[in-house]
């Protein structure tokens, strides 16, 4: 912290140490400007980067389809799945696709999508609502967010009172 000075001798400064005058806030008022070494400062800033995209959790969209005739084995082998799924961290679209005269009954594929809903319930969350469009009924379920360990306590200190 050297105060309010003149660009010039700031850059002197600079000069005198081998290193560069680097503006880091030019809105203020006077701009805030500090003496190091540049290049360095880039490096650093590359190898944050390069650990926070690693770092960084892709979250992938797994697609499990039915049909309105499902057999009930079938269907519990699907939801056993989409819990591996929503486990591992993974969205989970649920499509159903109507064929032929199924296109008369659509309440029967939209009660399959409602019990894959109330069967994941403990686990997902309902992110898209069931949407027709066309022939094929689909909804998104997504993880339940984690709870930090604050807010269950707040949560179970409230509940007590």
């Amino acid at each position: 912290m050297l105060g309010v000075m003149d660009t010039r001798e700031a850059q002197r400064m600079a000069d005198a140490q081998e290193l560069d005058l680097v503006e880091v806030s030019p809105n203020a008022d006077p701009p805030v400007c500090k003496i190091m070494d540049y290049g360095k400062f880039r490096y650093e800033e590359s190898i944050k980067r390069k650990l926070a995209r690693k770092n960084q959790k892709e979250v992938q969209t797994k697609e499990i389809k039915f049909h309105p005739g499902v057999d009930r084995n079938d269907l519990d082998h699907k939801v056993r799945q989409i819990h591996e799924f929503i486990a591992d961290g993974n969205k989970v679209k649920v499509t159903l696709q109507y064929r032929g005269r199924e296109n008369a009954h659509k309440e029967l594929g939209t009660e399959v999508v409602n019990n894959v809903i109330a069967a994941c319930s403990d686990v997902a969350v309902l992110e898209q609502p069931p949407k027709l469009q066309g022939r094929t009924l689909g909804c998104m379920l997504a993880p339940k967010p984690v709870k930090s360990a604050k807010a269950a306590r707040k949560e179970h200190h409230e509940s007590e009172a």
